[in-house]
């Protein structure tokens, strides 16, 4: 049903030793490079065509030094980009969860379930905007997409003071959903168009986990912003309207400093290109191209994994969208002011922020994302139970603050599931529709999830709680099936590479801590079912 790739033995034909200071002094030594890829047009706006200098069985000789080199390279442009926009994307996100303990409500005039409804209208427009996201994402340079995407979101932000009405707030956060749709796609892409396997866990958990980073901002900046008085602005309106103006301002900068692919990055030398995509060949998971294949995305909704990632991100981001939207009112139903519950969530985003730290951490060293995954779920569970069955009141406020913290182990979800979906996928567009679906499973559970906690509940919000409860319960049993998957896709993947003469068993070198050359891998743009050669991670 699937073409199966040349096995690695065949056709091994190592580049010519050669000195690496011609390389980095005399850009007519690279013969293998693509002339329009090095077009001082193209290597500007990263309008790279996917063909790259050693996409063939042409190898470049790369060492542990080299490895570790442009790993560094790579993370003190690329990853700072990613840490901060996404800090950014978060932050602006967090905001509202504050708004609501500075007078939003009371100012716009919300009645009834209208808070609940301005929560989930950015989700609405991140789903409903999701398959064009996928697109752009393929065929759009990312060094033009990102600051687009960044400044129509940092717009939408600095104008949500002028909204004075239901109906304005909800135009305005339609917005703000569209443009930020294509960020968690976009940012796992680019995680996995630059690093190794074995360093995604970590890479995506230094950019996911500024959401630990930005609830704690969120609290200093409302408690400190919030405390100004002005006769123009309300305190919601100064928070809104700094977090926009700091978006805006960050959007030049992405542009000037981001580079859309491998082979056309500013920071490293020509050599170093192509030493850097030889570092990926083992990911089996084939280099950025500007090419949308229709086939790639009907292969996505026939894999069977596809689904079972959709109902994780389902289930995660229907308990994390409780806790960015209705923490902060949780958190003042224990009797705390507005300015007590603003720096009690503090705490909140420590957790979190370590939470997504050790688990890509337990990631990396068990080389496994289902482990670690399936142990986080257990403090959110007893979180949740928790708070279902203690009582509000004073005496068990120290229990009720440790079991809401305890849901700030929701938030290392994320990072497994997205890290686990970068190293079982393969193919650009694949890649892209899969994490487009990701993402617009996300926003349905950001949807539904404050729809769960209804105003008439407060203070203990038990229907909502009960619910929660179960979706993670029914996580779990969706793990363990995804598991199973994988270890019948490894199987039958083994079977076929007996079918072409290979030997069943070959070895991941891309899980591997440090440099392991593993012979050619694939840097074209093959799908994980259409090379025999790809091995499935637990």
């Amino acid at each position: 049903m699937f073409p199966r790739t040349p096995s690695p033995q065949a056709g091994y034909q190592p580049l010519a030793t050669a000195d690496d200071a011609k390389y980095d002094t005399d850009p007519d030594a690279l013969t293998l490079l693509d002339p329009q890829a090095m077009d001082a047009g193209d290597s500007e706006l990263g309008n790279f065509d996917g063909r790259s200098p050693t996409s063939g069985n042409e190898r470049v000789a790369v060492t542990e030094e080299d490895n570790k080199r442009i790993r560094w390279k790579t993370d003190k442009v690329i990853l700072s980009i990613l840490v901060w926009v996404y800090f950014l994307q978060i932050l602006d996100k967090t905001i509202l969860g504050y708004s609501a303990i500075f007078g939003l409500p009371e100012d716009t005039n919300l009645t009834g379930n209208q808070y609940s409804i301005i929560g989930s209208i950015a989700p609405i427009a991140q789903l409903v905007w999701q398959p064009f996201s996928s697109v752009l994402i393929v065929k759009v340079p990312h060094r033009i997409l990102m600051p687009t995407l960044v400044l129509g979101w940092g717009i939408a932000q600095a104008t949500t003071p002028l909204c004075h009405s239901f109906a304005g707030l909800a135009t305005n956060r339609f917005f703000l959903g569209l443009f930020e749709a294509g960020c968690l796609p976009l940012f796992s892409i680019i995680t996995g168009q630059w690093y190794r396997r074995s360093e995604q866990p970590i890479r995506v958990a230094a950019w996911y986990g500024t959401n630990g980073l930005a609830t704690i901002v969120a609290a200093l900046l409302s408690y400190s912003l919030g405390s100004i008085k002005s006769p123009i602005l309300a305190p919601w309106q100064i928070i809104f309207l700094f977090t926009g103006l700091l978006t805006i301002a960050t959007a030049p900068f992405i542009f000037f400093n981001l580079a859309s692919s491998v082979s056309t990055a500013h920071f490293l030398t020509p050599h170093e290109r192509e030493q850097a995509l030889e570092r990926l060949r083992a990911n089996q998971t084939g280099v950025g191209m500007h090419t949308f294949q229709w086939a790639q995305v009907t292969e996505t909704f026939l894999d069977a994994k596809t689904y079972l990632f959709i109902l994780m991100s389902l289930a995660n981001n229907l308990g994390a969208q409780v806790t960015n939207t209705f923490g902060p009112l949780i958190l003042s139903g224990l009797g705390f002011d507005k300015y007590t519950t603003a720096l009690l969530n503090m705490p909140f985003g420590a957790v979190q922020y370590l939470t997504i730290l050790l688990v890509a951490w337990a990631a990396a060293k068990a080389r496994s994302k289902s482990a670690p995954l399936l142990g986080l779920l257990v403090p959110v569970l007893v979180g949740l139970g928790l708070l279902y069955h203690l009582p509000r009141d004073a005496g068990h406020t120290p229990s009720l603050l440790a079991s809401y913290y305890l849901l700030a182990f929701i938030f290392g979800g994320n990072t497994l599931i997205v890290a686990w979906i970068l190293a079982n996928t393969a193919g650009q567009t694949k890649k892209a529709v899969m994490l487009g679906l990701y993402n617009a499973a996300a926003s349905a559970g950001n949807i539904v999830g404050p729809l769960l906690f209804d105003a008439r509940d407060a203070p203990r919000y038990l229907p909502g709680l009960r619910a929660t409860l179960g979706v993670f319960c029914g996580m779990v049993v969706v793990v363990g099936c995804q598991v199973g998957n994988l270890h019948w896709l490894n199987w039958a993947q083994a079977r076929r590479r007996v079918r072409g003469g290979k030997t069943a068993e070959i070895r991941d070198v891309s899980m591997e801590d440090e440099w392991v050359d593993g012979g050619v891998g694939e840097l074209e743009d093959v799908t994980d079912r259409g090379n025999d050669e790809f091995v499935y991670v637990y």
